[in-house]
């Protein structure tokens, strides 16, 4: 329990109705969770405006309003606060209740299109393993220290973000890893977070269903590293064109990664193989298990902000080499017929390609490359004929399939990305609705030494159709159906 005066400091704050010395037991967005003597924030999201429900929440027990518009009809005992932004006032309300948790333990922000994931969970395995306690919060997992919680969203609300933080400052956790998403800094969910670092891994074609074009889409990333601390460093890749755009108004130190270009933290490919990747850092070798291009681009990024971290360069180098990949992150098996299958959470046009083009660097031509690959329901359609270009541009089978359709017709969804293919590859590519049957029929054609690729939902272990959930794991089914077919 706290004041609401404690709890709205540093709040812009516009009109007062009632007293702010009230002492409020919990904070609320949500109407529904609102009881006796909490505050809610009426914040207007993209379905739902939270000043519809303001009304519901004061007959629940809310003492407290925190809104852009004050009803006209107010009720006596209730204090009503009105803010210029109710996604900013909660983020501040949601770190001020929790007593700041991020001001307590190093925070790292790690956002871009793709590798948000990669990067943060191997930095927690990698400061957890120099033995550290380590806190992550990411789209697979949140995890304080040792203890791990399911995730929801990429990014969480204000009031989530703050809880685990707490968590974590009470667990004596000193680093903690966070992935930044577009959604999240656009709903002001990281507004009040103090971070030690930002690191950005690439921009590519992703999330035009919410932000109206591409460049708002960067300039919505950019705003994490302008609102950087002094005290805190900003780390771009300098290969992405986007790169550069990031570190130019922000006030923390600048730093920058590449794999082609000049920059602070430079790193080379020495060989590129299935078993993984030998590189050139900084003029150290280090070897690790990763593979592909993509990896040692976040390789880099780890060993950078590591090194900017304090981590000493050769545990640095010694831990890296001993990393995992990350759970549907490149993820495979390989039978004992040699048909490997590789799971990926691929679902950018950006991303798929990045994966075909690492395994065909590393294939011999001499096998098959069968893809199974779908796009999204309720999200960015512009992307979907993109993704059957590159899949049948890159593979020699492709089998279109649903991902998560989620409230669409799952195969008006495969006929935009049918759109995509070009004349000479229609022979390449087959349609199956049923993901299961479409991952059973890839398992079927392959031969021995071919490659499988299950792209778009990589660590998932649910599949979305008309708004239900159901068990579905890619990485478990391809697995069992290759069993099957070795017996």
């Amino acid at each position: 329990m706290k004041s609401l005066k404690d709890i709205l400091y540093k709040v812009p704050m516009e009109a007062v109705a009632g007293s702010t010395a009230v002492i409020i037991n919990d904070i609320h967005f949500d109407s529904r969770k609102v009881q006796l003597n909490d505050a809610f924030v009426a914040v207007r999201g993209t379905v739902v405006d939270g000043h519809e429900y303001i009304s519901t929440a004061i007959k629940q027990g809310a003492l407290a309003v925190i809104c852009e518009e004050i009803p006209e009809n107010i009720i006596n005992g209730v204090t009503y606060v009105q803010v210029q932004n109710s996604q900013t006032a909660l983020a501040f309300m949601a770190a001020n209740y929790y007593d700041n948790p991020s001001e307590n333990l190093k925070l790292v922000g790690v956002t871009g299109t793709n590798g948000k994931t990669t990067v943060a969970t191997l930095l927690y395995n990698l400061f957890t393993k120099a033995g550290f306690k380590v806190g992550l919060l990411s789209t697979v997992k949140i995890m304080v220290a040792d203890k791990e919680y399911k995730a929801t969203h990429t990014t969480p609300d204000s009031l989530t973000i703050n809880e685990y933080l707490y968590k974590m400052s009470e667990e004596g956790v000193e680093y903690c890893f966070m992935e930044v998403s577009s959604h999240g800094i656009a709903q002001k969910r990281t507004a009040a977070l103090h971070f030690a670092g930002g690191i950005f891994t690439n921009l590519s074609h992703d999330h035009l269903d919410y932000h109206n074009s591409f460049s708002e889409y960067r300039d919505v990333k950019k705003v994490f590293f302008d609102e950087l601390p002094v005290s805190a460093f900003a780390l771009t890749n300098a290969d992405d064109k986007n790169g550069p755009v990031m570190l130019q108004n922000t006030r923390a130190k600048k730093y920058t990664y590449a794999l082609k270009s000049y920059a602070d933290y430079n790193a080379q490919i020495l060989e590129n193989q299935f078993s993984g990747l030998l590189l050139k850092v900084n003029g150290h070798e280090l070897w690790s298990k990763l593979i592909g291009n993509f990896n040692a681009y976040n390789i880099l990024a780890i060993y950078a902000a590591a090194e900017l971290l304090g981590l000493e360069t050769q545990e640095n180098l010694r831990i890296i080499s001993e990393l995992q990949s990350v759970s549907g992150r490149f993820q495979y098996v390989i039978t004992p017929q040699k048909v490997t299958a590789i799971v990926d959470y691929a679902h950018t046009p950006d991303a798929l390609k990045n994966v075909l083009e690492t395994i065909n660097s590393i294939r011999t031509k001499n096998e098959e490359l069968i893809t199974v690959v779908g796009c999204g329901g309720d999200r960015d359609r512009t992307k979907r004929p993109v993704m059957g270009n590159i899949a049948s541009t890159l593979s020699t089978r492709v089998v279109f399939t649903s991902d998560n359709p989620r409230t669409e017709d799952p195969e008006k969804i495969l006929e935009e990305v049918e759109k995509g293919v070009e004349p000479q590859n229609f022979k390449k590519t087959m349609s199956i609705v049923n993901r299961r049957q479409a991952i059973k029929t890839a398992c079927q054609l392959a031969q021995p030494n071919d490659i499988i690729l299950i792209a778009g939902k990589g660590h998932e272990t649910y599949q979305e159709i008309n708004g239900k959930r159901t068990d579905f794991d890619d990485f478990k089914i391809v697995s069992e159906f290759l069993t099957e077919m070795e017996k």
